[in-house]
């Protein structure tokens, strides 16, 4: 709903008749809107947390493939349905000092987690220089790419952007 709907028509009363349970029943567990997206943000930040910290296993030796699946990995963390709930109550938590209290840590649990990521997957063997910094600016990237997709489809023009993108990252991490 959060992602759909946005923040001001994500009410305790919609959630539970969207889920099929009266409102009474919803209200027990979640008192008010803030406790109930509270506890909705703690463990969509959880998934979105442990899906950055994918091992990489799975991620190919090869420099090329290596680096556009990471980058998909990471333009994909910022383009979900989850991001876009999320976007929702960052900027709901931008003008409350209360529910940005509980979302600041949340974010930089993510965010930390995406980074490392990032980082091992563009520099398995820990030895390029520019690594962190490179992963940094693939994260922002995403992230910009992640909001331009939320008022309509932008998945042509990411794809280009992507494109351009790991080519960059490909040249610099081969020197």
């Amino acid at each position: 709903m959060l992602a759909t709907q946005g923040w001001s028509a994500t009410t305790v009363a919609a959630v539970a008749e969207a889920a099929g349970v009266s409102r009474g029943a919803a209200q027990h567990h979640f008192p008010t809107r803030e406790s109930l997206i509270t506890a909705v943000m703690e463990q969509m930040f959880e998934t979105m947390t442990a899906d950055a910290s994918v091992v990489l296993a799975d991620v190919p030796d090869d420099l090329d493939t290596r680096v556009n699946a990471v980058v998909d990995k990471a333009v994909a963390i910022y383009t979900g349905t989850q991001f876009k709930a999320a976007l929702q109550v960052w900027a709901a938590a931008a003008s409350d000092p209360a529910l940005r209290e509980v979302i600041l840590p949340l974010e930089a649990k993510l965010a930390r987690a995406a980074h490392r990521f990032t980082v091992a997957g563009l520099d398995p063997a820990g030895v390029h220089p520019d690594a962190h910094r490179l992963a940094q600016v693939t994260l922002d990237l995403a992230r910009g790419l992640g909001l331009a997709d939320t008022l309509s489809d932008d998945s042509r023009r990411r794809e280009q952007v992507v494109a351009t993108w790991c080519g960059q990252l490909v040249d610099a991490l081969s020197q």
